[in-house]
């Protein structure tokens, strides 16, 4: 049992060195002091983005203007056009036909969906009132993708098998 207890500290010492970072300080006894996951903020990976602040800490925080685009309206859309992709893609392999309109009908889901949740990821990441003008530009690029992709898909569905046969060959393959 004596002897169980003084290899003990080295059994754990071995065991934890595969979590300690080999630049670690080690003191006297030679165990390291940082281990690599530690949650200390000395280094951080990005420094934070400038910030001010606008007017008295009295004063209210500004009302948006309202629009029907941005509301609940927006909100109901967003989950139409995600609940509609269910159906949508289960309807090819299920009824076992394969029709232009029906790839159509699923590509376009597929891009405004996508469109919608890449556009609230760059709201979410880049607020405009930090970040003006990186938010701008994600916002165009996000557009220019968006193009992009419906111009591709466009493309493979008037001059190549379309998204519906291609997944079907793909998955006998």
């Amino acid at each position: 049992m004596a002897s169980i207890a003084r290899q003990s500290p080295l059994l754990r010492q071995s065991c934890l060195s595969a979590f300690r970072a080999p630049w670690a300080s080690k003191n006297a006894a030679g165990v390291s002091q940082v281990v690599a996951f530690h949650a200390s903020a000395n280094k951080q990976i990005l420094p934070p983005l400038p910030q001010s602040i606008q007017g008295t800490m009295n004063d209210p925080a500004p009302i948006p203007h309202s629009h029907p685009v941005h509301g609940s309206y927006h909100w109901t859309f967003e989950r139409l056009v995600s609940a509609s992709l269910v159906p949508l893609c289960i309807a090819p392999f299920a009824a076992g036909s394969v029709s232009p309109v029906m790839d159509a009908v699923i590509c376009s889901a597929i891009v405004v969906h996508s469109h919608i949740g890449f556009d609230a990821s760059i709201t979410d990441y880049f607020p405009v009132r930090r970040v003006p003008k990186t938010a701008a530009f994600m916002k165009w690029l996000l557009r220019a993708f968006t193009l992009g992709t419906a111009v591709g898909l466009y493309e493979f569905e008037t001059n190549d098998v379309g998204v519906t046969e291609a997944i079907r060959r793909v998955w006998k393959a």
